[in-house]
């Protein structure tokens, strides 16, 4: 009988082969897709913009980041944020950056025309998580360009008292570089990145105060900050020379009641001879801040001593008088534009003693 020769066993490996090259090439396909999809993630995506722009405040450019799309702001939009047209550019800058650290992109949702993404960091010594707005702004090829919607500024209002010189995370400044006709009590707007912490010190010859922060958050947000200074010893020392030399003076007019002075004594009859004051007591002047955000001295004892001689109306006779004269001193001190202090002892209408 003769041999008949089949193809159905080669048929059968070619369609074996043939169902593994393509299911290769699915596997292929789907890892270049994989691939794709990181590297877009990675690299051009939303998230990945604000990654670029959270990685420059992390190495202090400021400069750079204020020229990524949407960073920069026109005094149209801070208006309409509730935001002073003239608020501060002066923290947009290296010197007053807090480091930024362990950012993380938490999430990254579509919301109608842009992205909402999310991410968490730490800011100096504090964690914390920003949620930014991204849109898509045109092709660089065949990638996308992206821009904030909403610029990641924000504004601290910064309410000095007691000082007009501060530094923020070390970078120094001065009430007028923020605004040359800001009274004490006027908060001081100022720009700044978020997110961000931002730490303000006071160390002048006449106030301190350490660190007081705050965590600049959301984007187009206002965050109050109130800094209260205390005196520095060195001042409250000046204090004190000034008002003993200011007693003393009171000392050498030779009347009952010393112009502009804060003793005197009464008498109803007539002196014999002129009256001689010196101070028993010196005031231990303390400095406390005022309403204004200025300096006052509060009311503080001290006794004066008198010596006259009365002559009484009734008799003629003079009797020698030695008396203690207890009394209280305060007044006002007030920080001139020079950096200087103007002292006032008394009452605001009595005359200064600078």
């Amino acid at each position: 009988m003769q041999q008949v020769e089949t193809k159905a066993p080669r048929r059968s490996r070619l369609a074996a082969d043939l169902a593994l090259l393509a299911v290769v090439g699915l596997v292929l396909v789907a890892a270049l897709a994989a691939g794709g999809a990181t590297l877009y993630q990675q690299f051009y995506g939303p998230s990945a913009f604000v990654q670029r722009y959270l990685d420059l405040l992390s190495q202090g450019k400021a400069a750079d980041a204020l020229r990524v799309p949407g960073v920069a702001i026109d005094s149209e939009t801070l208006e309409n944020a509730g935001i002073m047209a003239s608020a501060s550019e002066a923290m947009l800058r290296q010197a007053a950056l807090a480091p930024l650290s362990q950012v993380e992109v938490v999430s990254e949702k579509p919301e109608g025309d842009h992205v909402a993404v999310t991410v968490s960091y730490r800011a100096g010594e504090h964690e914390g998580t920003t949620t930014f707005s991204v849109a898509q702004d045109g092709w660089a090829g065949v990638t996308p360009n992206w821009r904030f919607t909403t610029s990641p500024l924000a504004v601290v209002n910064l309410t000095l008292r007691g000082a007009d010189r501060f530094a923020i995370n070390g970078f120094e400044v001065d009430r007028r570089q923020i605004s040359a006709d800001a009274t004490p009590l006027d908060p001081l707007p100022m720009l700044v990145f978020t997110p961000g912490i931002y730490s303000v010190t006071v160390d002048t010859p006449i106030s301190t105060s350490t660190g007081v922060g705050v965590l600049a958050d959301t984007p187009l947000a206002i965050t109050p900050l109130d800094v209260q200074t205390e005196p520095t010893e060195e001042f409250v020392a000046v204090v004190q020379q000034r008002v003993e030399e200011f007693l003393t003076e009171c000392t050498t007019q030779e009347v009952l009641q010393p112009t502009a002075c804060p003793f005197g004594l009464e008498v109803s009859n007539r002196i014999a001879s002129l009256p001689q004051w010196s101070i028993a007591a010196q005031p231990q002047v303390t400095v406390v801040p005022d309403e204004n955000g200025q300096w006052s001295i509060p009311p503080t004892d001290a006794v004066a001593h008198v010596e006259v001689e009365i002559r009484s109306l009734f008799d003629g006779k003079v009797q020698a008088v030695s008396e203690d004269v207890p009394f209280q001193v305060n007044g006002t001190i007030a920080i001139l534009p020079d950096g200087s202090a103007s002292i006032r002892v008394g009452s605001p209408e009595d005359a200064p003693q600078d």
